[in-house]
C-alpha cells in the first residue's frame, strides 16, 4: 500500500488530477476511541468525540478514521489476533449467568408490565377471575399498541417497594409466589449486565422454597361458583 507524505502530496495531486492541500488533512492525534468497528474488509475506529452543551440540545462532534486493511499485513495479522482471542474467550461464563439464590432486587423498584394472557394465567394459577386480578393485582394502563393492560402492584403505593408476589422474608430467601405463572415480562428478564444483584449473597448456597402466593380472594371452584 503507497504511503504519501506531506512533501510529495503536491505531485500526487497533478497525478490524480485531483486538488488536494495539506490544511484539508486532519492532523491532529487519535485520542479518546469510542468505538471500533472491524468488518471483513474495513476497520472503523470513532474518536475525539465532544459533546457542546446548549440550553435546548447538546452538539455531539466526532472523528472517524476508515481504513481498508485487507492489503495490509500488519493490519491482518493484527485483525486476526483478535479473532483469536475472541475465540479464546467464547465460552468464558461470566459471574452474572445466574442469578444468586434469593436475591430478588429486580422484584423491587422495577413494574413488570403483564399482557392480558399474562393476567389470564395468573388468574388460572390463582384460581380466580381474570376481572378479580385485575382488581387485586394489577395496575391498570392499556399501552398505545394494545398489547399490555398494566403492571403488577407493588406492596404499598411506594414504587421502590417489593412486588406484592414477592414471598420470603429478606435477600437471600426471597422467591416468587407465582413463579410457573409469571409475567412474560419476569420470564424474559435475565441478569446478564444487571448492576442491582444483591453482591453479599453467596451463587452456592442452599435455597428453600417455601409455601406458594395464596390470593386474598376466594378461590373460583371449577364449576364456576365460589
Amino acid at each position: 500500500m503507497e504511503t504519501i507524505d506531506l512533501i510529495s502530496l503536491r505531485n500526487y495531486s497533478k497525478r490524480t488530477s485531483q486538488a488536494t492541500h495539506p490544511e484539508l488533512l486532519d492532523v491532529r492525534p487519535m485520542e479518546h476511541v469510542t468505538n471500533i468497528e472491524i468488518d471483513e474488509e474495513h476497520v472503523t475506529i470513532e474518536y475525539n468525540e465532544k459533546t457542546t452543551r446548549y440550553y435546548n440540545v447538546n452538539e455531539i462532534t466526532k472523528s472517524e478514521w476508515i481504513y481498508k486493511y485487507n492489503d495490509d499485513p500488519e493490519f491482518v495479522e493484527a485483525v486476526a489476533r483478535v479473532i483469536a482471542l475472541a475465540r479464546k474467550r467464547l465460552k468464558n461464563v461470566p459471574e452474572n449467568v445466574a442469578c444468586p439464590p434469593g436475591c430478588a432486587e429486580c422484584c423491587s423498584g422495577y413494574e413488570p408490565f403483564v399482557s392480558a394472557s399474562d393476567v389470564q394465567r395468573i388468574a388460572d394459577h390463582l384460581g380466580m377471575s381474570y376481572e378479580a386480578v385485575m382488581r387485586a393485582y394489577v395496575v391498570p394502563r392499556t399501552s398505545a399498541d394494545g398489547h399490555y393492560v398494566g403492571w403488577l402492584r407493588k406492596v404499598s403505593d411506594d414504587l421502590a417497594d417489593q412486588c406484592i408476589f414477592l414471598m420470603g422474608s429478606r435477600s437471600g430467601r426471597y422467591y416468587c409466589g407465582i413463579y410457573p405463572a409469571r409475567p412474560g415480562d419476569c420470564r424474559e428478564f435475565t441478569p446478564i449486565g444487571c448492576e442491582d444483584v444483591d453482591k453479599t449473597l453467596p451463587r452456592t448456597s442452599a435455597f428453600k422454597i417455601g409455601p406458594a402466593f395464596q390470593p386474598r380472594h376466594p378461590r373460583r371452584k371449577r364449576n364456576g361458583k365460589r
